[in-house]
């Protein structure tokens, strides 16, 4: 399951996820399922046709990811795998960092952080011309919609509809609608 939500130059992809780490981190072994959210810049093509033509749009490269995961094999809700990577090596998450906010209440974090696009890209230590005034308005008046949006998938996720291993997931697999 994809949702993307599109500003003018910013947008915000959201997606179910299930993986295993083939050289996970101490305390990190076994499979994970959750969430993942990444802002991510988007470019508006030219028309390839006439002025009716649709215009091509395309999802760039992420700027910040944040995975709301659990262990497979823990207590549903305890969010104890979720963490947010503050920074991104062009296509590749830098380190995973833990936050015990986004543990304990992840949506509330998730709609503040949304809220403020300004905080987020100096955190990550973006360029704040990355955004257009239309990208700050607009994801501070969308959070509310983007974080339900996050909600629901995480429901469907604990009841097993969604991000769940294939028949052939194994260490080192990873399973995800889209991101």
């Amino acid at each position: 399951m994809l949702y993307l939500f599109g500003f003018e130059r910013i947008g915000v992809a959201v997606s179910d996820i299930y993986f295993v780490d083939p050289n996970p981190g101490q305390d990190q072994e076994g499979a994970e399922r959750g969430v993942r959210l990444e802002l991510r810049r988007l470019k508006q093509g030219e028309l390839r046709g006439s002025i009716y033509s649709a215009r091509p749009i395309t999802v760039e490269r992420p700027l910040w990811r944040v995975d709301l995961l659990e262990s497979v094999s823990g207590t549903p809700g305890s969010f104890d795998r979720t963490h947010h990577h503050p920074g991104m090596n062009g296509w590749e998450p830098g380190r995973r960092v833990f936050d015990h906010a986004l543990s304990g209440e992840p949506l509330k974090w998730l709609g503040e952080r949304l809220a403020d696009l300004e905080g987020v890209l100096k955190e990550v230590g973006a360029d704040p011309g990355e955004a257009s005034p239309a990208d700050v308005a607009g994801l501070r008046e969308r959070a509310p919609e983007i974080v339900e949006t996050v909600g629901r998938l995480l429901e469907r996720v604990r009841a097993g509809e969604i991000a769940a291993p294939d028949d052939a997931a194994s260490a080192g697999s990873l399973r995800a609608s889209w991101l």
